[in-house]
């Protein structure tokens, strides 16, 4: 990449050149707040579908994203990063402001619901496998970063985003062919 480009991304800095609060930190506690959000939305859709098809499958991706979070942070001890509260806060009360959404029902959940939440956890998938993807990019920059877990992690998070789709999929058509699975 030319030095001008370069200079252009990285906000004027050459690359590498940091000023101000630590770049890979302020990241990574950007994705575990989503991380938190994540965690509690596939806690929930598990409870919530227990007794439906789709119950052991939620129960398998949120305990996935929980084994996840934790490698975040066990990856964050490892670089030295530390935990910012208040962003792990701003994820469980996106995750709560979440459920404030109509869903044409005022006191219970609808079908619909489980596909807006499924498409939620797709996103905040893709948004794992590009934390992922992206810190496979500079591992060789950091040496507590391994390559091989974050490989097992890229994996584990697109397994997730197929089944995920699986299940979006399955859900829509039950919900815009008249059917109500919930």
């Amino acid at each position: 990449m030319n030095d001008a480009r370069t200079e252009t991304i990285t906000g004027g800095r050459p690359a590498g050149a940091q000023t101000g609060p630590d770049p890979l930190g302020i990241y990574l506690n950007d994705h575990l707040a989503g991380s938190t959000a994540g965690l509690r939305l596939a806690r929930r859709m598990a409870t919530a579908h227990r007794a439906t098809p789709f119950g052991a499958a939620l129960a398998r991706v949120a305990s996935e994203i929980a084994e996840d979070r934790d490698a975040l942070l066990e990856l964050m001890r490892a670089l030295g990063v530390p935990e910012r509260k208040y962003k792990i806060a701003a994820g469980w009360a996106a995750e709560a402001a979440g459920r404030l959404k109509s869903n044409g029902r005022i006191m219970r959940r609808s079908a619909l619901s489980t596909v807006i939440e499924l498409e939620t956890l797709r996103i905040g998938g893709a948004g794992k496998s590009a934390a992922w993807r992206t810190l496979l990019a500079v591992a060789d920059r950091y040496d507590r970063l391994d390559q091989d877990r974050l490989d097992v992690l890229l994996e584990r998070a697109r397994r997730q985003a197929q089944e995920l789709d699986e299940l979006r999929i399955t859900a829509a058509r039950a919900v815009f062919c008249g059917a109500d699975p919930t």
